[in-house]
């Protein structure tokens, strides 16, 4: 009998789309290893390499790839959400849709959970033993920061039924629609001065993307034979990428596609149009290698490499933070020398540094990896209502948790959550009740019929 992976790698049925899977992978990885390359950490905090080197921040267009994962997760949500459907009686959408809910998310809560809450009770026993200052206190800080990813993508979970079924009647006039929302709501914020309304735009820009993934699955961004299921990517990324530019150039819009300190617009927090071409330009470049890309996956070693990273994706995603801090940690702990940032030995530095963060890393999926596992269900119904509050909770808690971190829990610290005041015990609660909700309304749907897991749709 072989590992598990090649079992699972060789067990892979002949119309799954590998491709998407490469994706996923790969846009995490590329997060991942562009936070540990832009850190910039002194022996006085932690800064931003872009910042230092603003001419590096054109890179932004190609490594700023959460366009791509949100895009993967809509093609994904579709298929999942249909099989979930398939052979199922009229009228029971409800328990379909809380039995989604959790097929989706739990790969996604679980470490989510095990993630927030080792990290909560780390926190607070640093901070009682008299610590949380200098880097301790930055790391509190920050950890929690990619947590806002988690946020966004559980919204996109949650209103995958009502948007597909609104792309199956208006196809792409459902993309244009959000599209068209998230313009309106720049001109709001920019031309008129509305205050507030810029954090729709965490839904339109985001969800728009998401919708590109529905297209994808009805085999819409690409059609025709050769060269001609090239043209819609290419006009895609063209668009896109003529889109991004001329606003960018026009302004107010950065020239970075990911946040920067002390600026006073951001194209991520919270996204802009400009960002929505960025991403466009982006889904249309990914599609044109499509097909090479199916070519390198049908060889076995390739191929068991993403699925053995699959695996593990969302555990190393969660933690990378922590291994890079901690090895900037365990350097000023041991007295070895920190560079200027973007000096030649802060250059030479660096793949050593890189190469530590990803042994700790791996240290750490070892340790955390086996929460990313699907756990089984018993038989029963599910709640529709139920699941949906409780992913609302989660949602509120986890981007809560994003924004205050673990620091100063005993000085009762808060962070703005939209207009809202949020603390991180409360984040962390509100986080806990939502994810428990969403467990006991989806509990047992999925062993009906349909719902096993067992019909090859695709799951990121």
């Amino acid at each position: 009998m072989g590992s598990p992976v090649r079992v699972l790698a060789e067990a892979t049925p002949a119309t799954r789309d590998r491709y998407v899977d490469l994706l996923r992978v790969a846009s995490l990885g590329a997060v991942v290893l562009g936070h540990w390359m832009m850190a910039a950490v002194t022996p006085d905090g932690v800064g931003n390499l872009l910042a230092v080197v603003p001419a590096l921040q054109p890179l932004t267009w190609l490594l700023q790839v959460m366009p791509v994962f949100f895009f993967v997760g809509g093609f994904a949500h579709a298929l999942s959400y249909r099989s979930l459907l398939r052979g199922r009686p009229e009228g029971s959408t409800d328990s379909v849709y809380a039995a989604f809910l959790r097929a989706r998310l739990q790969r996604l809560l679980r470490p989510t959970m095990v993630f927030v809450l080792v990290w909560g009770a780390a926190a607070l026993l640093v901070q009682l033993l008299g610590g949380g200052g200098g880097l301790t206190g930055v790391m509190l800080r920050l950890v929690t920061q990619p947590l806002w990813f988690i946020g966004i993508y559980l919204a996109m979970v949650a209103f995958t039924p009502p948007l597909l079924r609104l792309h199956e009647r208006y196809g792409w006039g459902a993309f244009a629609g959000l599209a068209g929302a998230a313009a309106a709501v720049d001109v709001l914020r920019f031309a008129a001065g509305v205050p507030y309304v810029e954090f729709l735009n965490f839904a339109f820009v985001w969800l728009a993307v998401h919708q590109l993934g529905f297209l994808r699955a009805d085999g819409r961004l690409g059609v025709g034979p050769g060269l001609a299921a090239l043209r819609r990517p290419a006009l895609l990324a063209g668009a896109g990428l003529t889109g991004a530019v001329a606003l960018v150039a026009a302004g107010p819009y950065p020239l970075s596609m990911v946040g920067m300190p002390g600026e006073k617009v951001s194209n991520m927090a919270p996204p802009t149009l400009a960002l929505l071409c960025h991403g466009l330009w982006l889904v249309g470049a990914v599609e044109l290698l499509r097909a090479p890309a199916a070519r390198l996956l049908a060889r076995p070693r390739a191929w068991r490499t993403v699925v053995a990273a699959n695996g593990v994706a969302m555990t190393a995603f969660l933690w990378h933070l922590t291994a890079m801090l901690g090895v900037y940690g365990a350097m000023l702990a041991l007295d070895v020398p920190l560079p200027e940032p973007a000096t030649a030995a802060w250059w030479a530095q660096t793949p050593l540094r890189l190469a530590a963060a990803a042994a700790l890393a791996a240290a750490l999926v070892a340790a955390f990896r086996t929460f990313e596992r699907p756990a089984p269900t018993a038989p029963g119904a599910g709640s529709g209502p139920l699941a949906a509050l409780g992913v609302t909770l989660c949602l509120l808690g986890v981007l809560g948790l994003s924004m205050v971190g673990f620091a100063g829990l005993l000085e009762g610290r808060t962070a703005l959550l939209i207009a809202i005041p949020v603390s991180a015990p409360a984040a962390v609660a509100t986080t806990l009740c939502g994810w428990l909700l969403v467990e006991r309304a989806g509990r047992g749907v999925l062993r009906d019929r349909g719902m096993s897991g067992r019909s090859g749709r695709q799951r990121p």
